[in-house]
């Protein structure tokens, strides 16, 4: 009779260690950074798909449909001529004081509804970041991609304004590519950011309006901000020049406007303030929400 084989008992394991042997890892635990921007690319169809299907569904309901784009911007200039141009009298000083508004209303309101959309990126779509696994970045993207969209529409209805109002077409036009570029850029840093926060803070989608009424305000999009800071304070004065909607808003006026307003020697200085606006806020506001991915979809 052939003798047993004598086994040795399988030893006994901590869960990490026997999760470790047969490579599982943590459901939802955060790849690393690289790891990260590599799964990003490989949903880029998706994230287009979802921005395109916001897109459309914005204004599925109503009977203009897509026109909407176009008149939701004139509309905003039409409103805010009449308060600050007509009634309040901020236009004088200004030549073409109708492409100097629309052209800080449009700038400012790209990333004015970039912030709103993004602080909702996470919360109004928890069902499904429940259901599948994916980078969670793609949300925040996708809104960004969405009303980047929109302000193709509403860059069309600014040049045909600066048209109409006597201002001709210059080689400067093309300045504005690398201008959306960068404000895109920062964009994308600030839909993170607050999507993040408005991931933790439920009440950050009630505050956010006030907060942007105030940047609005501080922006220089219904005055000649040059002109209202000229006898500031020093400190004021920096404060204001650092405020990152201002090279955007103003490049955007010199780019269009024959009497912008903005002195030449601080042409290049605005670019290079854009520049790192964009980088510093679209870099370190993917790295925020990054380190924060194994949070969301747990409230």
């Amino acid at each position: 009779m052939a003798d047993a084989v004598v086994t040795e008992p399988y030893p006994a394991l901590a869960p990490a260690q026997l999760a470790a042997r047969h490579g599982l890892r943590v459901a939802g635990a955060r790849p690393g950074l690289v790891e990260y921007v590599r799964r990003l690319w490989d949903y880029r169809h998706f994230i287009v798909a979802f921005a395109n299907a916001r897109n459309i569904a914005t204004f599925s309901s109503a009977k203009l449909g897509q026109l909407w784009h176009v008149l939701t911007p004139l509309t905003n200039a039409g409103v805010y001529f009449l308060i600050f141009g007509v009634i309040l009298g901020t236009n004088k000083g200004i030549e073409n004081f109708v492409g100097f508004l629309c052209a800080g209303i449009f700038i400012f309101g790209y990333t004015q509804q970039v912030v709103m959309a993004g602080t909702k990126a996470i919360t109004d779509n928890m069902n499904l970041i429940r259901a599948l696994q994916f980078p969670r970045a793609s949300l925040p993207i996708a809104a960004t991609i969405t009303q980047l969209q929109q302000m193709l529409f509403a860059i069309a209805v600014l040049l045909g304004i600066v048209l109409v109002t006597g201002e001709p077409i210059t080689l400067k036009w093309l300045t504005l590519i690398p201008l959306l570029l960068l404000q895109t850029l920062f964009n994308v840093g600030m839909a993170m950011l607050f999507a993040r926060l408005g991931s933790k803070i439920m009440d950050l989608k009630q505050i956010v309006p006030f907060l942007l009424r105030t940047w609005l305000y501080a922006s220089g999009v219904f005055f000649s901000l040059g002109k209202a800071i000229a006898d500031a304070p020093h400190t004021v004065k920096v404060l204001l020049q650092l405020n990152p909607m201002v090279p955007f808003i103003e490049l955007t006026r010199e780019a269009l406007l024959q009497d912008s307003g903005v002195p030449p020697e601080s042409v290049t200085e605005m670019w290079l303030v854009a520049a790192g606006w964009a980088v510093v806020l679209g870099v370190g506001g993917f790295i925020y929400f990054w380190r924060g991915e194994k949070e969301y979809g747990r409230g």
